[in-house]
């Protein structure tokens, strides 16, 4: 099982360039035929069919998953397998859009993903963009990539924290600062006057999870005598650091 994406499920990618070629809005018959067999495709994941797969799939296709992970015809039909006793899924697919460029076709839907892992309910969503090309024996998918849908995780209870512990200003360059403060028991931020408030929801001490799009972690780092003195944003793999106005409280 590789994350939730029924353990592997890959992404795609847009490899054809058409040139002048313009878009329509494709006709209803081809979008439902261009969703029926995404939807073989999908579910044919928690059993391990390699038959659509192998059906489908253009001979050179191109799929990037919600890692970046790259993967080919041949490797994603032998990375197809039954999931094993004790995890089960669907994906649903959502508000489809396609169009047709000649030979070629791009279809951006929704799929939502359910998952059981022995009794526990997973949900992720996922925006996935579909290749699709025109051969003599048909439709055949080129292109498949896909990236996660950030969502609200559960909420956690983290006895002991000390709100107060963290409120004040962080700054990363001459002009450019964090107001981190504690409304009515809630911590968040802002990057100017009057901006919108970032929510931070508690993961464990000193470690919280922003509230927009990018769900970004931010740790606040103490010093030798337990204060809080940076604040590192840890965005995309890297980290923004942030210290403290000595000065700054609330």
């Amino acid at each position: 099982m590789r994350g939730t994406r029924y353990g592997w499920m890959f992404g795609l990618a847009l490899v054809c360039a058409h040139g002048t070629v313009q878009a329509a809005p494709a006709p209803d018959a081809l979008r439902d035929q261009l969703l029926r067999i995404t939807q073989q495709l999908v579910d044919a994941i928690p059993q391990g069919d390699r038959g659509p797969w192998q059906h489908w799939l253009a001979d050179d296709a191109v799929l990037i998953d919600e890692f970046g992970r790259i993967a080919h015809k041949a490797d994603t039909i032998a990375s197809l397998h039954p999931f094993p006793t004790g995890f089960s899924g669907s994906i649903e697919l959502r508000d489809a859009h396609v169009h047709q460029y000649g030979d070629s076709a791009v279809m951006q839907v929704e799929e939502y993903e359910r998952e059981t892992v022995f009794g526990q309910q997973l949900v992720v969503r996922y925006e996935s963009l579909l290749t699709f090309v025109r051969q003599a024996d048909g439709w055949k998918l080129a292109g498949y990539e896909d990236v996660t849908l950030p969502t609200a995780p559960p909420e956690l209870h983290v006895a002991g924290l000390t709100l107060s512990d963290y409120a004040g200003t962080y700054r990363y360059a001459p002009g450019r600062a964090w107001i981190v403060a504690d409304r009515h028991g809630v911590l968040s931020y802002t990057t100017h006057a009057g901006g919108t408030a970032n929510v931070l929801q508690p993961i464990a001490k000193d470690v919280f999870m922003g509230s927009d799009d990018e769900r970004n972690l931010l740790i606040f780092r103490r010093d030798a005598h337990g204060h809080v003195d940076a604040l590192i944003e840890r965005r995309k793999f890297n980290d923004l650091r942030l210290t403290r106005d000595p000065t700054s409280a609330g």
